[in-house]
Order: structure tokens, then sequence, then C-alpha cells
């Protein structure tokens, strides 16, 4: 099992109540998505984490797959569909590279707080377009850890930063730019058709991408 992997699990057991102190741009977030979401859409939740916000599209779509590298993030998410007795939503383990992934497959692609901790966003983005149906979408919200922050938060991300340096926490967690964004979905061959940036203590960058050619 991958460094990254074990950490994942090993968050997985307070992943939710830590994420509590940002649930106003969680919320904000997967409102905004639903708006750009139809009831016949096939879905893709790239790293689901504990399957809040597939949960939480499901009755808006026809189906939603979700993935995570993490498979104790994936043994919780299905225990919330469960709960919620959703069943229109598959989870399992794995990453956007996987070749059990067809191209072309998804009307839609949520990335929801992704791609300032993964090694190759470039990669990552470009497979994103691959698997898009011709008239899909990519929505994504990103921690702009480069932008405005609350001085507590900006304390916190340091130490976040100094820790991943050392190893004790094995993610890149870079201090990306909301145009630094800007710049990954336009070289990704995407084409932005709405932007936002939500504040609370941090920012976060929400877009809706459109892929060319569609």
């Amino acid at each position: 099992m991958s460094k990254s992997k074990k950490f994942w699990d090993s968050a997985s057991k307070n992943y939710d109540k830590t994420e509590e102190r940002f649930e106003y741009i969680h919320q904000k977030s997967r409102e905004n998505a639903k708006m750009h979401l139809e009831g016949s859409n096939v879905v893709l939740d790239y790293g689901c984490g504990t399957g809040t916000t597939a949960c939480e599209i499901a009755n808006d779509v026809k189906e939603v797959y979700a993935i995570d590298i993490s498979p104790k993030m994936i043994e919780i998410s299905k225990r919330k569909a469960t709960e919620k007795n959703i069943k229109n939503i598959i989870f399992a383990e794995g990453d956007i590279f996987d070749e059990k992934l067809k191209k072309e497959s998804y009307d839609r692609i949520l990335a929801f707080n992704m791609l300032h901790t993964i090694p190759n966003p470039e990669s990552a983005v470009q497979r994103i377009n691959e698997l898009l149906k011709p008239d899909g979408l990519f929505i994504s919200i990103t921690p702009c850890l480069g932008d405005k922050m609350s001085f507590l938060i900006g304390l916190q991300i340091r130490l976040v930063q100094i820790l991943c340096k050392i190893g004790t926490i094995p993610v890149p967690i870079r201090r990306v730019k909301s145009l630094d964004l800007d710049e990954l979905i336009t070289n990704g061959n995407f084409l932005n058709i709405r932007t936002e940036k939500i504040y609370k203590g941090a920012s976060s960058y929400f877009m809706v991408s459109r892929k060319k050619g569609a």
C-alpha cells in the first residue's frame, strides 16, 4: 500500500469532523454544482472522500460512479449511501488513470478539493478530458492556498507544508492561486463557463469547464 493511501486511510475516521469548519464552502460548492447537473447525467466523482457529495447529488442525476484511492474512505461512503437508501451510486477504490474507466463515458466529472493535492494535476486534467463525453463538463472546487486566507488558517497551512516537506504528510499540498487553475484548465483543452471565488477563512475556486470541441 502506498504512503498516500495509508495517509488517507488514517485520515478517514476523522475526515468529516476536520472538514466541518469549511462546511460553508463545501455546501456552496455542492449547490453550485447541482445547477449544472441533469437527470440523465452519468457522473464520475473523482476523489470522493467519504461520499458526502456523491450522496447529495445522487437524486439529481442518473448514476454516480465515485472513486477514491483510500479503501477506508470507500467503506465510509458505502455506509452513508446504505443509511440513506441511495441505490444509484457505485463506490470503488481507484484512481482517475484506471483502465476500467472508459473514454467519453461521463457527462460530468467532479473533482472537489483534489487538484492541489495530487502529484500530476496536468495529466489528471488531460485524463478527465478524455473521459468526458463531447458535451461534458468538468466541475471542480480547489482551495487556493496562495490566495487570501485568515491568519490562523495561514499558520496551519504553513505547518502542514512543513510536515509535507519532512515526509510526515506524504501528499503534495501546493499553494496554488486561481490564476494557476485557470491556466491548468485552459492547457487541458477546456473552456471555463463559470468561475466563483468562495471565501470562508480561506479562498476556494469553483469552476465549471466545458470540454472543447463540443
